[in-house]
């Protein structure tokens, strides 16, 4: 089981090194979570958009059988005709006419009838040619919709075991730090600011630009608690806090740190400027806000107020810019 990076404790008592333990797993669950409700969201989606097209194939087909429908007895009619070995040609009229105005009356009316019967047959083919690849439509955007709401099913089930697993976590999680010492908790704690750092010393510093505005909304944060699942306005999670001060300057984030940590620009280390987010751990299971001098803004762990503490003994993963 990994060890607890943060918050950075110096020389913690064995409960702590427990409390910190169990903490680490509950925050890979808790963001293991988020992930896998965007995860389903996103094959709901696809559900969705699969069964609407169904209904469409299917308003198409129908409107196709009944084209057929409306034509075929004519078309019948007419194939009937052909094969009884009816003569609806211009000889045919000229043998069995009596005089030139019945020839011609005759003539006349044998063009209307194959003009309309060619017509006819044609709508005939056309609707069964419609009909059949509507039907093949309707069936692919079935099959489709079957794969998406069983890949949404399976999705559910375990975002629905990950809830199980956080809540027997978070209820070791709390026994552990119920069994804490006062001076433990202290200890834990910490202070909100390394020594010789404060908010207006980081502001000080910083230079006009989306990410730094989120940080500044970030700062007004500092000591509130961490919640799993929280995304504020007074208690976060590690990504809630992330996704909540972006939220102030009109900025959409992914809920979870591993989503966050796949979109935006990525960063190197020796490039980062207040106001990137900064991934922790080989999954990407904990995130900050950077804050300047190799420090970071971040909802550390249950026990632990929001805080801007140095990354100096935390696993770096990787760095974007929204």
């Amino acid at each position: 089981m990994p060890a607890a990076a943060d918050p950075v404790i110096t020389n913690p008592t064995e409960a702590l090194e427990k409390l910190g333990e169990l903490a680490r797993v509950s925050e890979q669950t808790n963001e293991a979570l988020h992930n896998a409700q965007i995860d389903l969201d996103a094959k709901t989606s696809v559900q969705l958009d699969a069964e609407a097209r169904l209904v469409e194939d299917q308003g198409r087909y129908d409107a196709a059988k009944a084209k057929v429908a409306e034509v075929a007895p004519a078309v019948n009619r007419i194939a009937t005709a052909n094969y009884q070995g009816a003569r609806t040609n211009r000889l045919f009229a000229l043998m069995v006419s009596d005089s030139p105005q019945q020839l011609l009356d005759q003539m006349s009316a044998l063009d209307v009838i194959s003009n309309d019967a060619a017509v006819q047959v044609r709508q005939f083919n056309e609707a069964t040619l419609d009909a059949r690849q509507a039907a093949d439509s309707s069936q692919q955007s079935a099959d489709a919709a079957r794969v998406a709401a069983d890949q949404a099913k399976a999705l559910s089930d375990d975002l629905q075991r990950k809830q199980s697993e956080l809540q027997a976590q978070v209820a070791e999680v709390t026994k552990a730090f119920d069994d804490l010492t006062e001076a433990e908790r202290v200890q834990l704690s910490g202070s909100t600011f390394p020594e010789g750092v404060d908010a207006s010393k980081i502001l000080a510093n910083l230079t006009p630009g989306s990410g730094t505005a989120a940080l500044q909304a970030g700062l007004t944060r500092i000591g509130d608690p961490y919640v799993w699942g929280a995304t504020g306005p007074n208690e976060f999670d590690c990504s809630g806090l992330v996704v909540w001060s972006y939220k102030q300057i009109g900025k959409t984030l992914p809920r979870s740190s591993q989503a966050q940590a796949a979109g935006g620009t990525p960063i190197s280390r020796d490039q980062l400027q207040p106001g990137d987010i900064v991934t922790f751990y080989s999954d990407n299971s904990h995130v900050g806000i950077y804050a300047g001098d190799g420090n970071i803004l971040h909802a550390s762990t249950f026990g632990v107020p929001v805080k801007v503490e140095s990354m100096a003994g935390m696993q770096f993963s990787t760095a974007r810019r929204y």
